[in-house]
């Protein structure tokens, strides 16, 4: 009779045994699984990169519409890493004022004339698109291209 219950709590303890490591497999994988998809998900950012292609002022004015405006480079190394992995054109908030006569960003500021060293400020019309080789190019404002909106700081 004790031989029977030796052996029976030995089983018994064999199958908790197996039961725990396979909760603990299982909460293994389910972690993995979690961080994974957390990596994968965007996470909210000051930027959004819109699909739709609009004109330079359609784009401005969905951007103003969610307390956002067309992207504003300060640095060079920023707009570098930024648009590291563009294939496509988007406008960005620079534009050329005409009662300024001058190339301004949507909030008045002008332009770092080291930000484009290979921008010729003297064209004197159209809004600026940047091109998935890092530059910038001059398009008519009516132009459709996408657009990206930076959240404005509260």
């Amino acid at each position: 009779m004790a031989v029977s219950r030796i052996n029976l709590w030995r089983l018994m303890s064999v199958i908790f045994g197996i039961k725990c490591l396979l909760l603990m497999v299982t909460l293994g994988v389910l972690m993995k699984n979690s961080f994974t998809i957390q990596s994968i998900q965007p996470t909210p950012s000051p930027t959004s990169v819109e699909e739709e292609e609009k004109s330079w002022e359609e784009s401005r004015d969905f951007c103003a519409a969610k307390n956002s405006s067309l992207l504003h480079l300060k640095t060079r190394n920023e707009m570098q890493n930024f648009m590291s992995s563009s294939q496509i054109y988007f406008w960005i908030g620079m534009h050329y004022h005409k009662e300024r006569h001058a190339w301004l960003w949507e909030d008045g500021s002008s332009p770092s004339k080291d930000l484009f060293p290979e921008f010729s400020y003297n064209k004197t019309k159209n809004c600026v698109v940047y091109m998935p080789s890092k530059t910038i190019s001059i398009e008519p404002c009516e132009n459709k291209n996408h657009f990206i909106c930076k959240q404005l700081p509260i």
